[in-house]
């Protein structure tokens, strides 16, 4: 007798899913019975949450079905913030949610909710199990629909529908369909005439696999590439054109490249900043998603295409433009701006709290060439933006359009588990790390060798620059300062902490080296300023308001604090 779990087991076997992120339940028993006797290994976290997130991560990296599994009720309930990160990211994770005894549906039984309203928003397909003839066609349509509109598909299951007996015991290979979409005749044509005067690139996360046709195109374009976070390690390694980032987290090259252009290109990105698009330019987004196009900014010229594809069915049909003033003035700006960044990246004298650009800088120094790196949302995030270098072989994922704080130590689980052998870096806050702390237990028991950096300013720092920047006196945001090397060491990681700049490089490095878990807690300063590539007068004004309350309330100490702290950014 084959039960239906059993066909679960064996169909995700068949196709290639190696793990299963979860905690068990009794709703989960057939399923985890079912694993003992398969190679899909169980991956046990503390929380339910770092199972969503842990597999969002793995298909971020892999670009392969990932499965993360919740009891019933609060369960699967735990799953939903880290399954909007993976349905927002666009990656493909099946989520197999447990559900209550089928015959006490509605009754208001223990543990009830109602998951297929609930995941309805965060998925691509959810529905419930209620037979045994529906089994395993469901299953397969589910991973179908992760795979081909890469996103969350849920299956939701009452724990006695799972033990009963398969009416079909087929294991089938489910893969993810190929395909490419190329403009039609017209719009090429469209795009290689319109593509006139000074031209930027915006280049998002749609040019994955297109890095070569892209720095062509610039180069035909004599065009400047600002690129996004999320294609960070997709463009800006090996790219002459690259001239840094725009959005909150960019610098004043990548903005001022984009206000100073007649002509925007906008390739596979659904950058949602609309104050850092321009007003007045030409703009042409090309996005294998029709329904993108035009979501942030007016659109002179849709065009639906694969990035690569597009672009490769484009060059042969330009002119290579010899005016290249444009991006001459782009890239001298972006040297200026770089070295600007680069000069805040020092160390400091004494015991004094370290500037977080230092940690960042020693960070990338000391990681490996194939490194991936995942920062928490927040501060962390900036530094790894402006500091962090790619290559072809680092990679740079994290929770950036869901923006979950605590991502870097969860998403990591998954990250480890799915790559052995390669390094994991996450730049963690000390909140997002303290959300979810649990996990530093997960690492040591499963031996996962992450290496966990943590910008420990003792404060929800962003929070408190967002307050700053609306002329809030920051309220709430401090956090107890907290030695965490010393609770990871008692949760069985190597650990150190680092108050003195002059210890972080032997730190890391020691840290680096560890065969396992490992956490450095890092001082930083909790004043230091994040300043955006372009202040608008409401921040300004906003900043000074801030200034003047904090004085009147009697805090005028944090003011003298915040200068000295800043002083090389704002002299």
């Amino acid at each position: 007798m084959t039960t239906i779990a059993e066909t679960i087991v064996r169909t995700l076997e068949a196709s290639g899913v190696s793990r299963m992120y979860g905690i068990p339940g009794d709703s989960l028993n057939g399923l985890t019975d079912a694993l003992r006797s398969s190679d899909i290994a169980w991956i046990p976290v503390r929380h339910e949450e770092t199972a969503g997130f842990a597999a969002s991560a793995e298909a971020q990296l892999t670009d392969e079905l990932a499965v993360a599994v919740g009891s019933c009720g609060p369960g699967n309930l735990h799953l939903i913030n880290g399954l909007y990160d993976a349905n927002r990211s666009r990656v493909p994770v099946l989520a197999i949610a447990a559900h209550i005894p089928s015959e006490e549906i509605g009754s208001g039984y223990f543990q009830e909710t109602h998951p297929t309203d609930l995941f309805r928003e965060c998925s691509v397909y959810v529905e419930q199990v209620s037979n045994a003839k529906q089994m395993p066609r469901m299953l397969r349509t589910a991973m179908q629909a992760a795979l081909s509109k890469r996103g969350v598909a849920v299956l939701v299951i009452p724990g006695d529908v799972a033990m009963l007996t398969a009416q079909d015991e087929t294991a089938t290979n489910v893969r993810a369909p190929r395909s490419q979409t190329v403009p039609v005749e017209e719009d090429l044509v469209a795009l290689a005439e319109q593509l006139t005067g000074k031209v930027t690139i915006l280049a998002g996360a749609g040019c994955a696999g297109a890095h070569d046709e892209v720095v062509a195109l610039a180069d035909a374009l004599a065009a400047p590439i600002v690129h996004t976070l999320r294609s960070k390690d997709i463009l800006e390694w090996d790219n002459p054109f690259d001239v840094g980032m725009t959005g909150l987290l960019g610098f004043e090259s990548g903005y001022r490249a984009m206000e100073s252009c007649d002509t925007l290109l906008m390739l596979g990105t659904d950058f949602p900043y609309r104050p850092f698009l321009p007003e007045d330019a030409h703009v042409i987004q090309v996005d294998i998603r029709g329904e993108n196009i035009g979501r942030r900014i007016p659109v002179d010229l849709p065009v639906v295409g694969g990035v690569k594809e597009t672009v490769t069915a484009l060059l042969p049909r330009l002119t290579p433009v010899s005016d290249r003033g444009h991006l001459e003035r782009s890239l001298k700006h972006y040297r200026k701006t770089r070295e600007s960044l680069d000069d805040l990246a020092t160390p400091r004298r004494g015991d004094a709290a370290l500037h977080p650009q230092y940690v960042a800088r020693m960070i990338d120094e000391v990681a490996a060439d194939d490194a991936v790196f995942i920062p928490d949302v927040g501060s962390p995030v900036v530094w790894a933006a402006r500091y962090l270098t790619m290559n072809s072989r680092r990679r740079l994922i994290g929770s950036f359009i869901h923006g979950s704080m605590a991502n870097a130590i969860t998403q990591s689980v998954g990250a480890q588990s799915s790559q052995h052998g390669r390094q994991i870096v996450a730049l963690a806050g000390d909140g997002g790390l303290t959300m979810m702390m649990g996990e530093l237990l997960t690492l040591a028991e499963l031996g996962l060798p992450v290496k966990l950096v943590v910008f420990n300013n003792s404060s929800y720092n962003f929070v408190e620059l967002e307050m700053k920047a609306a002329g809030f006196v920051p309220t709430a945001t401090g956090l107890e300062s907290a030695n965490l090397a010393g609770i990871a060491s008692a949760s069985g990681l190597y650990a150190q902490r680092v108050a003195k700049s002059k210890d972080l490089p032997k730190a890391l490095k020691a840290a680096f080296a560890h065969d396992g878990p490992a956490l450095v807690d890092v001082v930083t300063e909790r004043q230091e300023l994040v300043l955006p590539p372009s202040i608008t007068f409401e921040q300004t004004k906003g900043f000074g308001l801030y200034a003047l309350r904090t004085l009147l309330s009697g805090r005028g100490d944090e003011i003298v604090e915040l200068a000295r702290a800043n002083a090389r950014q704002l002299l």
